[in-house]
C-alpha cells in the first residue's frame, strides 16, 4: 500500500478515521468539506497542510466507509491567465472511487462565485476489497465485442427490468450464453466512469448516450454501476468463469470540464494550469487537440501518475483485463508533438500490475500530427481504420482495391512493420460505434443526424457506404436481400482478417439507427439494441465464422507472412496474382490461400477463402495437390465446380 507520505491524492481508512490528500502546485489553500450521509448538508471545513509536494494532506479522525467529501480550492482568479480558483465551486477528489449520484449539468457550475454544493456529486470514502486478476482472457488474434451497456441491456426480454442499463446485467446468463454463442473473447466496455452531459444538450432534451466525456477518473458512474466496484468486480468475475475477458474503454484526453465557457467540477478547480494543455504564449487558451474544449496535459506527473493510478484501481479491485484508450496520441504527447517513447506510454507499459494488460489505442486525435496509425510502441495493439476504410471500399465496388484488401487481410505490414515490427497490432473492424452500423452503412449513402441538433453537420461526412439502390428504409424484399448479402461478406471478410478482430454489439443482428452515424446523444431506442427484432440467421452467421476463425490456428497468429508458402494470392482462375492483376481497377474475385494447422482435423492443409465482390456468380479454380480435395466449408463437402454466387465469401480447406 502506499504511504500517506507518497499519495498524491485519494483517501485511506486508518484505524481512527481517514487521511486526506489532494495534489495542487497553484493553489494558495485547499479545504476538505466534510458533508452529512444525505450529501446536501455541509458539516465541516477543514483547513489542509501543503507538503513541500504540493499535496495537501489532513487525517481526520472518525471518518468511516461512506463518509461524504469534496474539496474548495484558494487562490487566484484570473482566467486570461490560466487560474481558476474559486471557492465557491465544490471540487470532486481527482482521485474519488465512488460518487453519491451522477453529474448533471447546470449553468452555474461555469459562474464564478455561484455556490455549487448542492449540484456536485460528493465522492465517498471506500474501502474496496482486491480482486484476484487472471491473465487476460483475450488471445492473439482475438474477437472483441464492442458495447454500451445502457444501449446492450434496456430492452434485452429476458433482463430484468431492474437490471437493465447497468453492468450487472452483463452477467445474466442469457447474455453470457449469447457472448458465448457468438464465440466471444472479450467484451470492450464503453465508458463507465463518471460523466457530464455536454452544455449544449440539455437545451435540446438530449442527453449523452456514450459517456466520453469524463470528470471523475476512478468513479463509476451511479447511472451505469449503481452496485459500485461490488458490482463491477462481480460482473467481471462471472465473465470470467465464462471465459469472457473484460476491457474498459477509457478517456484521459480531455474531460467535461470542456472550453473556457465551461464547468468547473474538479482538476480545473484544483489547477488548471498544471492539468490541461495551454498555449505556450497564452495561458489563457486551452489546447484543443481534441475536439472537446481541452487537452489533459499527460506529460504532466501529476496527470501521469493518475492516469496510471486509475488503471491500476480498475485492475486491482476489479480484475480486468484491460483498456482501449480513447484518442490515444494525447497520451504520447508532449509540447513538441506526440512522441511512441513518452514517459506516460512508457509508465503505462512498465508498471507492474498493467505490463501484462491488454492494451488497445485508438491511433489518432485531431491535433497537429495527430494520426499516429502504426506508431505506437510495442504492447499496444491499434483500432486500424486503414483497414476499415479499404475493406469498405472494396465491397463498395471501387476500383484498384484488390491490393488495399491483401494487405488488410494480412495484418497491414505497411503500418505495423514501419518501425521494425515483425507481427501486427491491428485491430480490425467494419464498424464501431462512432460512424454507421454494419447494416446502416449499406442501407445510407448519406448520414442522417438531425436529431442531434446539429443540421446534418455532425458526423463524418465520408463512410464508403452505399445503399443498395434505394436511401434508407424500405420494404422492397429484394433491396433488403441484398443488404443482408452484403453484410453477410463484410463480416465474413472481417474474421479472415490476420490480427483482433472487433465487432460492435448489435451488428451480428442487423442493428439499425436510421442513418444516424453519430448517434453519442441518443440516450432512447434509436440506440437502444432492438433484441427482439434480432436477425437470426446473421447471428447464426456470425456463429459459424467464430467457430471457423478458432478452427485454425492461422488466425491466432499475427506475425507478417513470409515468402515461403505460408500465404498465396491468386485470381479466380487459379493462377498467382501478377502486376497486372494487382492493377487490374475493376477484378472482381480474390483468392487467399493460408497454410494453416485444421485443430479439428489435427492436420496440416491448405485454407482457401475466396471473395467475390460482383453482382453475378463468378467461377473460381483452386490449385490441386495429389489425393487431395477442396472441401466446403462449413458443411466440409467436396464441391466441383467451384462457382461463388454474387456478393460473397467462401471458405474452403484442402485434405
Amino acid at each position: 500500500m502506499i504511504s500517506i507520505e507518497t499519495r498524491q491524492g485519494g483517501v485511506v481508512l486508518t484505524d481512527r478515521g481517514a487521511d486526506f490528500a489532494v495534489w495542487s502546485h497553484h493553489a494558495e489553500r485547499i479545504e476538505l468539506c466534510l458533508f452529512d450521509d444525505s450529501g446536501r448538508a455541509e458539516l465541516r471545513r477543514l483547513p489542509m497542510v501543503r507538503g513541500t509536494d504540493d499535496v495537501h494532506r489532513l487525517h481526520v479522525d472518525g471518518i468511516v466507509k461512506g463518509g461524504r467529501y469534496g474539496y474548495r480550492a484558494h487562490g487566484r482568479y484570473a482566467p486570461d491567465h490560466g487560474f481558476w480558483f474559486d471557492p465557491s465551486k465544490l471540487l470532486v477528489d481527482p482521485y474519488a472511487k465512488e460518487l453519491d449520484r451522477p453529474f448533471a449539468h447546470d449553468p452555474r457550475l461555469s459562474v464564478f462565485g455561484a455556490e455549487t454544493a448542492a449540484l456536485v456529486p460528493k465522492a465517498i470514502v471506500t474501502d474496496d476489497p482486491l480482486a484476484k486478476p487472471l491473465r487476460p482472457l483475450l488471445p492473439k488474434g482475438g474477437f472483441i465485442y464492442e458495447l454500451a451497456v445502457k444501449a446492450f441491456t434496456m430492452r434485452h426480454p429476458d433482463v430484468p427490468p431492474e437490471q437493465r442499463g447497468t453492468v450487472a446485467a452483463l452477467a445474466h446468463p442469457a447474455v453470457i450464453a449469447h457472448l458465448r454463442k457468438l464465440g466471444v473473447d472479450a467484451i470492450e466496455l464503453m465508458p463507465i466512469v463518471a460523466w457530464i452531459d455536454e452544455r449544449h444538450l440539455p437545451p435540446l432534451g438530449l442527453t449523452n448516450a456514450w459517456g466520453y466525456n469524463p470528470i471523475a477518473l476512478m468513479a463509476l458512474d451511479p447511472r451505469t454501476v449503481p452496485g459500485g466496484m461490488t458490482e463491477m468486480r462481480e460482473t467481471v468475475q462471472t465473465l470470467h468463469e465464462a471465459g469472457i475477458g473484460v476491457i474498459l474503454d477509457l478517456v484521459f484526453n480531455h474531460t467535461g470540464e470542456s472550453d473556457r465557457l465551461g464547468t468547473t467540477l474538479s482538476l480545473r478547480g484544483l489547477d488548471n494550469l498544471c492539468c490541461y494543455r495551454h498555449l505556450p504564449d497564452n495561458p489563457g487558451v486551452l489546447v484543443n487537440d481534441t475536439g472537446c474544449g481541452n487537452t489533459l496535459s499527460c506529460d504532466h506527473p501529476y496527470v501521469r501518475r493518475l492516469i496510471v493510478d486509475s488503471l491500476r484501481h480498475f485492475v486491482i479491485h476489479a480484475g480486468v483485463d484491460g483498456f482501449r484508450f480513447d484518442l490515444a496520441p494525447i497520451l504520447g504527447r508532449t509540447a513538441h508533438g506526440f512522441h511512441h517513447t513518452s514517459r506516460t506510454l512508457h509508465a503505462i507499459l512498465s508498471d507492474e500490475v498493467l505490463e501484462d494488460r491488454v492494451m488497445i489505442a485508438e491511433p489518432w486525435d485531431i491535433g497537429p500530427g495527430g494520426y499516429q496509425l502504426g506508431n505506437f510502441p510495442d504492447g499496444f495493439l491499434e483500432w486500424n481504420d486503414r483497414a476499415r476504410d479499404d475493406i469498405r471500399r472494396y465491397w463498395r465496388g471501387d476500383g484498384h482495391m484488390a491490393g488495399p484488401l491483401a494487405t488488410a487481410l494480412a495484418g497491414s505490414s505497411d503500418s505495423f512493420s514501419r518501425n521494425g515490427g515483425a507481427e501486427t497490432r491491428s485491430v480490425n473492424f467494419i464498424a464501431a460505434h462512432d460512424g454507421f452500423t454494419l447494416f446502416d452503412l449499406v442501407s445510407h449513402s448519406h448520414k442522417r443526424n438531425g436529431r442531434n441538433g446539429e443540421h446534418n453537420r455532425d458526423g463524418h461526412d465520408e463512410n464508403f457506404s452505399w445503399n443498395n439502390g434505394v436511401e434508407g428504409e424500405t420494404a422492397n424484399p429484394a433491396v433488403l436481400a441484398d443488404r443482408r448479402r452484403d453484410v453477410a461478406a463484410l463480416l465474413s471478410t472481417l474474421f479472415a482478417t490476420r490480427g483482433a478482430i472487433m465487432l460492435t454489439a448489435g451488428d451480428e443482428f442487423g442493428r439499425t439507427q436510421h442513418g444516424n452515424n453519430n448517434a453519442y446523444c441518443q440516450d432512447n431506442e434509436l440506440t437502444w439494441l432492438d433484441w427482439p427484432a434480432a436477425d437470426q440467421d446473421m447471428i447464426d452467421h456470425v456463429s459459424q465464422l467464430s467457430t471457423l476463425r478458432k478452427r485454425f490456428s492461422v488466425f491466432a497468429e499475427t506475425h507478417f507472412f513470409a515468402n515461403h508458402g505460408a500465404v498465396e494470392w491468386l485470381s479466380p482462375g487459379g493462377t498467382p496474382m501478377i502486376v497486372a492483376d494487382w492493377e487490374n481497377g475493376e477484378a472482381q474475385g480474390l483468392t487467399m490461400i493460408l497454410r494453416t494447422i485444421d485443430y479439428e482435423l489435427k492436420t496440416e492443409l491448405r485454407l482457401a477463402v475466396l471473395f467475390n465482390r460482383s453482382h453475378s456468380t463468378l467461377d473460381f479454380h483452386l490449385p490441386q495437390s495429389d489425393k487431395r480435395i477442396w472441401h466446403h466449408l462449413p458443411a466440409n463437402k467436396p464441391v466441383e465446380p467451384i462457382r461463388l454466387g454474387a456478393r460473397s465469401v467462401t471458405f474452403y480447406i484442402e485434405h
